[in-house]
């Protein structure tokens, strides 16, 4: 926190002392905190690099740099010689006092250097000065908040400015539509009032009330004018990745995987086994429903490496029962039931390690999700269908469409193709695979909502970052896109489900040299007719069991639809349909009633449903200031499996 210069505005500590232990779960093995007259640092720490000296808020020699950090720079050592050679002397082995000297030579420049995860602050007490500064994929979260009279508070987590005084708790209308639609909100607003998120790639400065923020890195998707070759681009983005695989090992305690049995982690754990032949220890977590569970891949990678295998099953009951203190962890709604799952797994892993490395951001990388597949297709098909035939035509096949059985998997799919959905980017990929598209939302919102809120449009900001993006292909513009806004969501539920525990998790396929790479590779290394990821699957085509390279692609499937239809209807009686959430007025009560209505007679509406039944458990906790039972930390880890380490693993 940081006050403009003025006699009677000074730092609380008690203040910053509660901001700080808000997050203690986030650093449970050192407390700092550091106050001067108009500014305050606090500081959670979890040991992983220089387990013993590298206490924060750390200085320079003379006391005249301060800084509080969260993460890791992965190339501390190298620069740690130049900076030695230029006449620093450090005082520890911590990456965090490398970023320390290294301002004092280049200033807020000095981020450029830097390769690795962080979200940082730096003040300089000669200039009274505050830099805030994120890494350039956003892996760690940065939010900040401004007072009045000038002031700016800033945390690694919302709750760290709401429940400590900085920020009022109040909910930011204007992100409503941006939530409903896209699970989340982009850009820099947040579904808290007044909150902001400094985006990936930025930086803050802060002097006496007045803020600049710049944008120090964007990534370009321009194509080199000479073609190098399947077979040199296989062989480089291979080098890339072992190389960001092995800079993630670094750390001075025990370091594990998360494996799920896809692709992604699994080739990651291959490079990892190559470089650990003393062994690595593996988690993995799995549903009780059949079609739930990827826990046989993970186990099929887990023999072929030879790595000491951890599992653990989440029953719906525990999943429910959990919901709502991983809401508080996350700060906002959760965007996927993915998260519940992945805090099982990040609880389990806790018990033996204090860092994972995980598969996060290959599919953003490598248009590894079959929306792309489908809606470039769709473009394409959809031009040519409706300027070859004529309007009464089209129209008579949708109609046709429209009057299927209304429960059928052709009818859903058919209705999302160019067959009924306008051939442009809007309605074919940003209505078709939103949670409430556009002409729902006409429907969502209460009149009372819609008045308050100053834009419908739940697109604005995914437009205005497509017309940006610099590739020439519609893959590389949606690409673009999405790391720019879902890969945010999905890297803040890695961040905050692994940090809800304790542990810290690293995003290889996220170093910033390899996502440069391929952000630059020719569309056919990434999307290859029905093939996606196809660099990543050649690469590891020799290195990972067939099996596991030609399965599809699952993610964490969680049998939401049903259990909601099922045993646990009854929470949609009373976060959907209940007198708290009704007396909000936030929504359409006949709209909702509709929804459910429709789900429980067989229509399948489980994101929908998700989505309010969150919005409705932050709200009671967040806004109305509940308290909330914090069964995650009760937990017990009575469904844990673990496997002996393979003698010799086939793929290592």
């Amino acid at each position: 926190m940081a006050v403009p210069d003025y006699p009677e505005r000074r730092i609380d500590e008690s203040q910053i002392l509660h901001m700080r232990d808000s997050m203690i779960h986030r650093g449970p093995d050192d407390a700092g905190v550091l106050v001067g007259d108009n500014f305050g640092l606090g500081h959670r720490r979890l040991s992983i690099v220089d387990v013993a000296g590298g206490h924060q808020p750390m200085s320079n020699e003379d006391n005249t740099v301060w800084l509080s950090f969260n993460g890791e720079i992965y190339n501390h050592r190298s620069i740690r010689s130049t900076l030695e050679d230029l006449g620093h002397q450090y005082r520890t082995q911590s990456d965090t006092e490398t970023i320390i000297h290294l301002y004092e030579e280049a200033g807020r420049e000095a981020v450029k250097q830097l390769r690795g995860m962080f979200a940082f602050a730096i003040w300089d007490t000669k200039n009274k000065t505050l830099l805030l500064a994120r890494d350039r994929l956003g892996i760690k979260p940065l939010y900040y908040a401004m007072g009045p009279d000038g002031s700016i508070s800033f945390s690694s987590e919302i709750k760290g400015l709401i429940q400590s005084g900085p920020v009022k708790p109040l909910l930011n209308y204007n992100a409503l539509p941006d939530y409903a639609a896209n699970r989340h909100t982009a850009g820099v607003d947040t579904l808290f009032e007044g909150v902001k998120r400094l985006l990936p790639g930025h930086t803050l400065t802060w002097k006496n009330g007045k803020v600049e923020i710049e944008q120090y890195w964007d990534l370009s998707f321009s194509k080199e004018e000479e073609d190098l070759g399947d077979e040199t681009y296989v062989r480089r983005f291979y080098e890339l990745l072992q190389e960001s695989v092995r800079l993630r090992l670094m750390a001075d305690v025990p370091l594990g995987m998360f494996l799920s049995g896809g692709i992604d982690s699994s080739a990651i754990a291959a490079i990892m086994s190559q470089m650990k032949p003393e062994g690595f220890k593996t988690f993995s977590v799995g549903f009780e429903e059949r079609d739930a569970n990827e826990l046989g891949y993970a186990r099929l990678v887990a023999n072929a490496l030879g790595s000491s295998h951890y599992e653990v099953t989440v029953s719906p009951g525990l999943f429910f029962a959990t919901l709502p203190s991983l809401v508080y962890h996350e700060d906002e709604p959760l965007a996927h039931p993915s998260s519940v799952p992945l805090y099982f797994v990040s609880e389990l892993a806790a018990g033996h390690v204090k860092v994972v490395l995980t598969g996060e951001g290959s599919d953003e990388l490598l248009a590894g999700y079959g929306k792309y597949r489908k809606t470039i297709y769709n473009l394409k098909l959809g031009q040519t269908y409706h300027q070859t035939l004529p309007r009464y035509v089209t129209d008579a096949v949708s109609r046709a469409v429209v009057m299927m059985n209304g429960k059928s998997l052709a009818r859903g799919t058919l209705a999302r193709s160019f067959l009924c959905v306008p051939p442009n980017v809007d309605d074919m990929y940003f209505d078709c695979f939103s949670v409430f598209p556009r002409s729902m939302q006409a429907h969502l919102f209460s009149h009372e909502t819609q008045q308050r809120i100053s834009s419908p449009d739940p697109y604005q900001e995914y437009r205005n970052l497509m017309s940006q993006a610099d590739g020439q292909s519609l893959l590389d513009k949606l690409l673009a896109v999405d790391i720019k806004t879902y890969l945010q969501e999905l890297l803040m539920k890695q961040d905050q489900m692994s940090m809800a525990t304790s542990i810290e998790s690293r995003v290889p396929f996220l170093d910033h040299k390899l996502v440069e790479f391929a952000a630059k590779l020719p569309e056919r290394m990434k999307l290859s007719g029905l093939t996606t990821k196809r660099i990543l699957r050649s690469a590891m085509a020799t290195r990972l069991p067939r099996a596991i390279l030609t399965r599809r692609k699952m993610g964490f499937p969680v049998p939401l639809g049903s259990w909601l239809r099922g045993p646990f209807t009854h929470l949609l009686d009373e976060y959907v349909l209940g007198g708290r959430a009704r007396a909000r007025d936030i929504f359409n009560h006949d709209f909702v009633d509709r929804l459910v209505a429709g789900h429980r007679a067989g229509e399948d509406h489980a994101e929908r449903l998700w989505a309010l039944i969150n919005f409705e458990i932050w709200q009671r906790h967040f806004i109305d200031g509940e308290r909330i039972d914090n069964v995650a930390e009760r937990y017990s880890l009575a469904h844990v499996h673990a496997t002996a380490p393979a003698s010799k693993g086939a793929y290592r």
